[in-house]
């Protein structure tokens, strides 16, 4: 067999050497390692050097050997463990089928033994281990579960909440979208899969977590996971029993193009199909969930193992882990039904026994924690829902007894819910100490005795390093308090929502990545708080001296704070705030100037971005196309894109932003006070991931940004060019930002920076400017008692970059998946001559809001959903439009698609836009 080399396939680079002499006799110590997992030397107390070949493999099991207990040598006890041990070197015999080999029924790997079991695991040559695995290097972590023991004596418990589940170089999207493409099955799809959970579980070890979730990983969304678990499937995907396949699971995520098409594929075709499930943001956040549907004769059957099966193949590979789930209040509050008038919180007592089978059968398989995420408890909740949770713990308590359950909280303050929350019969809840500091004295006071308390001190969301004394100096004395027994040390929330590993960043400046922290780093500074929160800071000085030093140089930094930036700030006047004329006067004018149809048609902004476009831009990245070329290159894909939308008949054109890598990063790039990754990736949805820029400091707009590539694309045609900008508030909500000064600060330091670029383009001759707002809502804070505080500098922000144009220019914003009801005054406060929104996979439900609110300005709803790989049919998109026209005037609609067609491909977007420029001319020809 061939072998594989992590260091190549992962790392790109060798394992980095460690130098200690106790080690030196490992030099030539092969180490063969799961697939996809990614081996990281410790950078403190380092366990073993590896110099040698880093290889991935399957063994598969010798018949004589499954099955049997194994008596440990040099260990007192006997393990049972139903795996093998080979006492002599190992040879690979190639892979084996996932399930073939028996199951250990202990958690207990010793330390004489390395287990060796299928789906790709940890193969060491037994006599390097035993010389390996002395008591020090068990108590980092080298084995599995022996020195977790030894491990309490010296660290509180570290709990990781979860972790990103993509891999370091996206081999989760790479495994997605090769079987989505039908160049893998659904065996390679699901062996990738397994070898990234087995890497993340090593690797969480490794770092000194103690607390290790299972079930965080997802192929989509853990959301989506739990409505397959249950089986709350609608009907249109085809699925009446048993375990739900991959085919459905995909439907309901990126729909089925109908007949006898494979949901699977990627290909378009034409068809109704299924249409995806509607998809919003994770609360505050940029990841997107799918919302669950759900009707009144709901009923809900255990549908998928998930959870029991990733917590058997953890424990299988040697990991006690604790299960996440997403608790059942929190998930039937993020469903919707079709019927407005019902309410899904009455579905609890059909929803409750299959979380107790799960629970049960967890318990039985010898789970001793389980983590129910139930992040709505720092919503503004009725006493309808308050009563629901303490019904649904009361229900667990009673059926599951002999199971402790955490109850996370994550992403602001408990608030008004606390008595709710304390009052739960359960055994631990985790609290957000880094949104919402200030609540942790209430919930030392209010806590029973025996409550363990979970504390959010490393923030989950953001990538600045934490200065552990300062957070030392607020837990040692509530540790002092409650007792070392009752504290677990954790993330504010999963790490789902940062990088993974900040070792891979070589390029960023060296000061500005001194001041961060990614999955990996945060981890390291739990395990740091969890030792010195247990035996002193004596013993790890360094490490806390280094934080200390970094926070204090990032701080004092020059390259954080910029004076002529601040007399901007402070020259900001009401003029600057407001158009030259209401609405109605420029529509007029407007109307005049562009003379469009009724039903104008458009699209959003950009164009696929092909393998050819994606290979240039990287081969210019490397030197190996120049300059002149690589601009010829995007002016011939621009110039086609141009052609083809004149040729299918839109009416307001784009240039497709072929030069462009991401909406917010291309300008982060241009403009101060941002730093970029290379590496630095995190999911925002499906297989689609993002690496948001990191807001360091203060920011200007040194020089033009998209003034030259709209003047060659308006070049090329006499129909209107729309000029593409990404609004400041977007930029802000899609970033990484500064945690030293106020959101609202680093947002209009942003938007002068965007004026400066909407002047230079209607100087430059567009009368079209776009200025997308995508992320407005998502960052509206989670309790309504503060929206005001936001939404005020949020529109105020927008207001300032867009209105320095004359009447005659037309500002249009584009929204992604929005509620629009309770921020409709926000919005038409915004001002924008036109706005598109997604509202497809609503069947313009979300018009209603502007409908109810008589919204004057035009809007364009989408009618083509974007992130879906379905064709729809001139029909659909008819369908859709006369709902809109119930709702809004015809005057003010145009039709555009859901979003940017960045991520499409030309064989599924080609149809679709034909379809819509078709279906426009039928509403046209009627109306």
């Amino acid at each position: 067999m061939s072998f594989v080399r992590a260091a190549a396939a992962l790392e790109g680079k060798c394992v980095r050497q460690q130098s200690d002499e106790a080690t030196a006799r490992l030099d030539q110590l092969e180490v063969r390692i799961a697939l996809y997992a990614y081996v990281r030397a410790l950078d403190a107390a380092p366990l073993f050097q590896i110099i040698g070949v880093v290889e991935v493999l399957r063994v598969p099991l010798d018949p004589e050997l499954r099955g049997k207990p194994v008596q440990c040598r040099r260990c007192p006890r006997n393990c049972k463990r139903r795996a093998a041990v080979q006492h002599e070197s190992l040879k690979p015999r190639g892979f084996g089928k996932a399930g073939q080999q028996q199951r250990p029924v202990s958690q207990e790997t010793c330390p004489d033994n390395i287990f060796v079991h299928g789906r790709g695991v940890p193969v060491v040559r037994q006599a390097d281990v035993a010389r390996a695995m002395s008591p020090a290097r068990i108590r980092h972590g080298l084995c599995p579960n022996h020195g977790v023991e030894a491990m309490s004596l010296l660290s509180l418990p570290v709990a990781t909440l979860g972790t990103p589940r993509i891999g370091p170089r996206r081999e989760l999207k790479l495994a997605l979208e090769s079987y989505w493409a039908g160049k893998s099955n659904e065996t390679q799809l699901l062996e990738a899969a397994s070898g990234l959970r087995a890497a993340n579980w090593a690797r969480q070890k490794s770092l000194g977590a103690t607390v290790i979730p299972s079930n965080d990983f997802s192929l989509y969304d853990h959301v989506l996971d739990t409505s397959v678990m249950v089986g709350a499937i609608p009907e249109i995907y085809g699925w009446t029993s048993g375990p739900v396949p991959l085919k459905t699971y995909f439907a309901m995520a990126r729909g089925a193009q109908g007949d006898d098409h494979n949901a699977n594929c990627g290909h378009a075709h034409h068809g109704h199909g299924a249409a995806a499930q509607e998809m919003t943001k994770w609360f505050d956040t940029n990841y997107h969930y799918m919302v669950p549907e759900f009707h009144r004769d709901q009923t809900f059957r255990l549908s998928s193992r998930k959870p029991i099966e990733e917590y058997e193949e953890a424990k299988s590979l040697g990991y006690q882990t604790r299960p996440v789930l997403v608790g059942p209040i929190t998930f039937l509050k993020l469903g919707k039904s079709a019927d407005p008038a019902f309410d899904p919180l009455s579905l609890l007592d059909r929803l409750l026994p299959v979380y107790v089978d799960v629970l049960r059968e967890l318990t039985v398989r010898g789970a001793e924690w389980v983590q129910l995420d139930e992040p709505c408890l720092v919503l503004d909740l009725d006493e309808a829902s308050r009563h629901a949770l303490r019904r649904t713990y009361a229900c667990f308590a009673r059926d599951v007894p002999g199971l402790k359950i955490m109850v996370a909280t994550y992403f602001g303050a408990i608030g008004d819910n606390l008595e709710t929350a304390l009052a739960l019969p359960v055994a631990g809840l985790h609290v957000d100490l880094v949104r919402a500091p200030d609540q942790l004295s209430a919930i030392v006071a209010g806590a029973r005795k025996d409550l363990v308390i979970s504390l959010g001190v490393v923030d989950g969301r953001n990538v600045w390093r934490s200065n552990l004394s300062a957070l030392l100096d607020r837990l040692e004395p509530v540790i002092a308090k409650l007792g070392k027994a009752r504290v677990q040390i954790a993330p504010s929330c999963s790490m789902l929502h940062v990088p993974i590993d900040l070792e891979l960043e070589t390029d960023l400046d060296p000061d500005v990545r001194s001041w961060l922290a990614f999955s990996v780093q945060k981890i390291g500074e739990l395990a740091t708080l969890g030792k010195v929160l247990a035996v002193g800071r004596d013993g790890l000085a360094d490490a806390l001296a280094a934080s200390e030093a970094a926070a204090v140089a990032r701080e004092t930094s020059p390259k954080i704070h910029d004076a002529s930036v601040a007399r901007r700030m402070a020259a900001i006047d009401e003029t600057m705030r407001r158009r030259r004329s209401s609405f109605v006067q420029r529509t007029e004018v407007q109307r005049t100037r562009f003379a469009l149809p009724t039903f104008p048609t458009t699209t959003i902004g950009s164009f696929p971005q092909t393998a050819d476009v994606r290979n240039a831009r990287a081969a210019h990245a490397r030197g190996k196309m120049s300059d002149a070329q690589y601009e010829q290159f995007l002016k011939e894909e621009t110039a086609r894109a141009v052609r083809w939308q004149e040729d299918i008949g839109l009416d307001v054109l784009v240039h497709g932003e072929f030069e462009r890598n991401d909406m917010v990063q291309y300008f982060g790039e241009q403009l101060s006070g941002f730093a970029f990754t290379k590496h630095g990736w995190v999911q925002s949805y499906g297989s689609r991931y993002v690496r948001p820029p990191i807001l360091f400091g203060d920011v200007s707009r040194p020089k033009p940004m998209t003034v030259g590539w709209w003047q060659y694309a308006q070049s090329l045609t006499k129909k209107p060019m729309k000029a593409m900008l990404t609004g400041p508030v977007t930029i802000l909500n899609w970033s990484f930002v500064r945690d030293d000064i106020p959101r609202s600060e680093a947002c209009r330091q942003i938007s002068l920076a965007i004026r400066d670029e909407v002047i230079d383009l209607e100087k430059a001759g567009a009368t079209m400017i776009q200025i997308d707002e995508a992320a407005l809502r998502e960052g509206l804070p989670l309790r309504k008692s503060q929206w005001k505080g936001y939404l005020d500098w949020a529109v105020d922000s927008f207001r300032i970059c867009s209105s320095g144009v004359a009447d005659e220019t037309q500002i249009h914003t584009h929204m992604c998946y929005s509620e629009f009801n309770d921020i409709i005054d926000a919005i038409a406060a915004m001002d924008a001559d036109v706005i598109s929104i997604e509202t497809s996979r609503s069947k313009m439900e979300l018009l209603d809001a502007f409908k109810g609110y008589k919204y004057p300005n035009e809007i364009g709803p989408g009618v083509y959903d974007i992130h879906s790989p379905r064709v729809p049919e001139t029909g659909e998109m008819k369908e859709l439009m006369t709902l809109a026209r119930k709702r809004l005037s015809d005057s003010q609609l145009w039709i555009n698609p859901d979003c940017g067609l960045k991520t499409r491909k030309w064989e599924e977007v080609r149809p679709a836009l034909v379809n819509m420029v078709a279906a426009a001319r039928e509403l046209r020809a009627r109306s």
